[in-house]
């Protein structure tokens, strides 16, 4: 007999994902709260925020009467019917490359279309979907934190070497490696090649000599251990100065924290020649390119395997949990956003920086734009 397949009332989801969109408790805080599976909060907050767009929408659409225009006529069928085709052929390149992700595209509520076809739609299983990992045990959270320890010492070792080191098996490395979003540190073969639907940006930092603040920008993405789950942290730098612009966090490795931290660095009223990423999807993503492009920017992107492309930025992570998160166990995500706020304050505006002269960033950015402004004048 199989088992029965468990319904959430509207009234739950959209506490679940209001609950994560808040960003006040990790994944795992939020699934033992309402009894979910972790891969159901991030669903749920994935589907809240897509459509948080409709509510400030103001309804007003446009429709044609039935009847009030000609009928199609044969060719005009065929031919809506091959342009159907090619949409849809277009569609399936542009599907996440993950069944992780398109999982996330069902909708099991949807009046029209069923879940078996919407798994066919996708081209997945219907047993992928309804398959509910696990959060992880206390056992793994602590195992991923010295994990993180021991990559932040030896980044250039993989999984073989990790699963070796803590004495577990390379399947189970792989997989929380995986989870934390790192990878080992060494030039792979074919690095240019772009990955599936998503244009990839040349690196354009090689030998390139870095001129003074605005010149190129970079963001990265970081795995950052509590007490009760993990999060991960992404920060906007200015290579010339090592300023940070912007910093953000979130409970899902997603895309619009990214968005949003490249959002908060522009609004400062300044903006970079180059910005610099790796080729993570959150950043050879349309929403996050098309912002670089509308501003003029002209984008660069690391080699894969290759961190050292990004390695300022990469010194910054180091430094933030050697010197924050690794002597300091914090409970909430309050705390972890209170403690960060007052850190980088410290590290922008007071930290001396032997490579800076033991200057602090903050005082090498703004008197750096300050000199940039007086030669533009005087041009």
């Amino acid at each position: 007999m199989s088992q029965k397949r468990k319904v959430y009332s509207p009234k739950l989801r959209s506490q679940v994902a209001l609950a994560a969109v808040r960003g006040d408790k990790t994944i795992h805080e939020v699934a033992q709260r309402y009894g979910v599976s972790p891969q159901m909060v991030i669903k749920m907050k994935s589907r809240l925020l897509d459509r948080i767009e409709e509510l400030f929408q103001d309804g007003r659409t446009t429709k044609k009467k039935s009847g009030s225009g000609p009928e199609m006529s044969n060719e005009e069928l065929v031919s809506l019917i091959g342009h159907l085709e090619i949409e849809n052929e277009w569609l399936k390149k542009k599907l996440p490359s993950s069944a992780r992700e398109r999982r996330l595209l069902i909708d099991p509520k949807d009046p029209k279309v069923s879940i078996f076809k919407q798994c066919k739609y996708l081209n997945l299983h219907r047993s992928t979907y309804y398959f509910h990992p696990r959060g992880e045990s206390a056992e793994n959270l602590l195992l991923m934190e010295k994990i993180d320890r021991f990559h932040m010492e030896n980044p250039a070792l993989g999984s073989r070497m990790i699963a070796a080191e803590f004495r577990i098996s390379r399947d189970r490395a792989r997989r929380l490696m995986g989870l934390m979003g790192i990878n080992a540190v060494y030039p792979v073969p074919r690095t240019s090649r772009p990955e599936k639907g998503h244009e990839i940006y040349p690196y354009l930092l090689r030998n390139l000599e870095i001129k003074g603040p605005n010149h190129v920008w970079s963001a990265d993405i970081t795995y950052i251990p509590m007490r009760h789950g993990f999060v991960y942290m992404t920060s906007v730098m200015d290579w010339f100065s090592r300023h940070i612009l912007s910093w953000d966090l979130s409970n899902t490795l997603d895309r619009r924290f990214c968005i949003e931290a490249l959002e908060m660095a522009l609004s400062t009223g300044f903006k970079p020649e180059i910005f610099n990423t790796d080729q993570g999807s959150q950043y050879t993503s349309v929403e996050f390119t098309g912002i670089l492009k509308k501003h003029g920017i002209r984008i660069s992107m690391d080699g894969r395997g290759r961190a050292l492309d990004n390695v300022f930025i990469e010194r910054f992570w180091r430094t933030v949990k050697y010197e924050l998160i690794y002597i300091n166990e914090f409970e909430t995500v309050w705390d972890l956003e209170a403690g960060l706020g007052e850190w980088i304050d410290y590290y922008c505006n007071r930290r001396p920086h032997s490579a800076l002269n033991y200057r602090s960033p903050a005082e090498v950015f703004f008197a750096g734009t300050k000199d940039l402004e007086l030669q533009e004048k005087d041009r």
